[in-house]
């Protein structure tokens, strides 16, 4: 779950091969890596353990690079957005 997760936020690289932007286009949407996600809840990951990655992805020193880029963070709100639960 974890490495779905930041492969995710982390997106292309800027000199990808043309296999990767095609395999990114297939498997890199937001519904395909929700599925994934799910998939591993079902299977015994819990929605807090997903949430306190995004977290941590958030806030530790140790994902800089991505706090940095405004693309990665786009993502990570994304995956927010789709995790959290809905308050009503």
């Amino acid at each position: 779950m974890e490495k779905t997760i930041i492969k995710f936020v982390t997106g292309l690289s800027v000199n990808a091969t043309a296999w990767e932007k095609r395999q990114n286009k297939r498997y890199g949407k937001i519904t395909n890596i929700c599925r994934q996600i799910s998939y591993d809840i079902k299977q015994g990951a819990t929605t807090e353990q997903v949430l306190m990655l995004l977290q941590k992805i958030r806030n530790d020193s140790s994902f800089s690079s991505l706090q940095k880029d405004d693309d990665s963070m786009q993502r990570l709100n994304e995956l927010d957005k789709h995790f959290l639960p809905s308050k009503e």
